[in-house]
């Protein structure tokens, strides 16, 4: 265990950091963050022995640095700093022996099987065998940057510490070393302690981060203690938005440019919207903002290209994401700047409407086939058969994430309350159906003019979509029955 306390100090009498203390334990990776001068390599150099600290503590499993000596403590501690001299001309494996050095008895004390297998593991885990007699100025930077963590991890020591070991590095390599450093923290039960200057990686990889900010603790704890919005903003002072990470309870952030989308102001009119038998069609002239449960491009996006595709009853299709792929691509869209769903019911019928509020408008457009209707609290019971209800929701206005949510849930009691008041029933429990099997739901927004922070039944925002995605269902559910009535 590494434990720090109320660690001061820095160069020629100048403090450079103050009061610095945190733990880490056996099989745990700390992360120390902080912008361009906050401390972050004064406080290795300390750790690490290198500089004198003016005051505070530094202990290695109970004891202080200061009761070891220089080769217990290279047994103890292993170092990958953030410089390297490169002077000199070993191969890649002599450089990475140099770290079993501090394991070396003496002048008369032989290489030994275990140093070897250390050397050999430590090549193996860095991806750098087929190196292994190349000579070390002959790699490129990310070549040589494994090279030196090969031989921080060959030191064999409890504890390492790392400055900045993904730099020189692609994206791959930069996983690959921290895949492995994190699992042989916990393999091994290593101590280790590292520099980050991404946030993302260091979110990601870290049990604890300690965040630095002109010489002292801004931030200590969990990820999710550390990495929040305003504290971030505060320390780097830039503007950042904080996420989830996609598979990992960790936060990510993402830059916010203070440079604005070059973009006219833009308005989406319902008469934007091209009804054919084929689809309905919007073409933004800027990419909107977008939550959607569509075959293609479903979740958070910004796309340009909205299709509500028809299809035949009867459609059949093993992997219908990759059979509209093929479709989009057929019409000359870019797959990646469209979202995509389907219905069978007429697509020239769809009922489209705009709603003028004082924040902007809102279009509602509604496709809805309502034949194979079903009663939710009773799915349950039932075999599931295609049906669908497709609803967009298009917004003249800013949306807040919280927005976006509020719109969907909106949207689907409207929906809902809808199909009430026409008493479309589940043909097979013969109850008050809720929605289809297969209904699809579509928000959307502009991101431009007033800003839109809810989207709930009382804003007047989520009044609109309340009663636009209501009236629109309604009109569409007695244009399908009128239609089937003529089958």
């Amino acid at each position: 265990m590494l434990k720090i306390t109320e660690l001061t100090g820095g160069y020629g009498g100048r403090e450079i950091i103050r009061r610095i203390s945190f733990e880490v334990e056996k099989g745990q990776v700390l992360g120390i963050l902080g912008p361009n001068g906050s401390g972050k390599s004064t406080l290795m150099k300390m750790i690490s022995g290198v500089l004198p600290a003016k005051s505070g503590t530094i202990e290695i499993g109970g004891r202080r640095l200061a009761q070891f000596g220089a080769k217990e403590l290279a047994r103890q501690m292993a170092v990958l700093p953030q410089l390297h001299p490169h002077a000199f001309s070993h191969t890649v494996q002599e450089t990475v022996a140099l770290g079993r050095y501090p394991h070396q008895g003496g002048w008369l004390s032989g290489w030994s099987a275990q140093d070897e297998a250390a050397v050999q593991e430590a090549m193996q885990l860095m991806d750098i065998t087929r190196y292994s007699r190349t000579l070390l100025d002959q790699l490129s930077g990310g070549e040589q940057q494994r090279v030196f963590v090969a031989q921080a991890l060959a030191q064999d020591a409890p504890v390492l510490l790392l400055d900045e070991p993904t730099n020189h590095l692609d994206i791959n390599h930069q996983k690959e070393l921290l895949d492995t450093i994190k699992k042989q923290a916990i393999d091994k039960g290593l101590t280790v302690v590292s520099i980050f200057h991404d946030v993302n990686l260091a979110s990601m990889y870290c049990d604890q981060l300690l965040l630095l900010n002109e010489g002292e603790v801004a931030g200590y704890g969990e990820p999710h203690e550390v990495v929040k919005e305003k504290e971030i903003q505060a320390v780097y002072r830039t503007r950042i938005s904080n996420h989830p990470h996609p598979e990992l309870p960790k936060p990510q952030i993402t830059l916010l440019p203070e440079v604005k989308r070059q973009s006219a102001r833009t308005r989406i009119h319902a008469e934007d919207l091209k009804l054919s038998v084929d689809m309905v069609t919007l073409e933004s002239p800027v990419p909107l903002k977008t939550v959607s449960s569509a075959v293609v491009n479903a979740g958070a996006g910004w796309y340009r290209t909205f299709l509500n595709r028809h299809v035949s009853v009867d459609y059949n299709c093993d992997d219908s994401t990759a059979e509209m792929t093929a479709f989009i691509e057929k019409c000359g869209y870019k797959v990646t700047d469209t979202v995509a769903m389907m219905t069978a019911v007429r697509t020239e019928d769809a009922i489209v409407k705009e709603y003028e509020g004082a924040f902007g408008s809102v279009i509602i457009a509604v496709t809805a086939g309502v034949g194979n209707a079903v009663d939710v609290s009773r799915a349950a019971e039932r075999a599931v058969q295609v049906g669908t209800i497709n609803t967009w929701v298009l917004v003249n206005g800013t949306l807040s994430d919280e927005a976006f949510i509020q719109a969907m849930i909106t949207a689907t009691e409207a929906k809902t309350k809808a199909l009430f008041q026409e008493e479309v029933r589940d043909p097979l429990t013969n109850t008050i159906a809720t929605g289809t099997s297969t209904d699809s739901c579509l928000i959307a927004a502009t991101q431009q003019g007033e800003k839109l922070p809810y989207a709930g039944p009382v804003t007047e925002l989520g009044a609109l979509i309340g009663t636009g995605v209501f009236e629109c269902t309604v009109e569409a559910i007695r244009l399908y029955m009128e239609a089937k009535q003529k089958w």
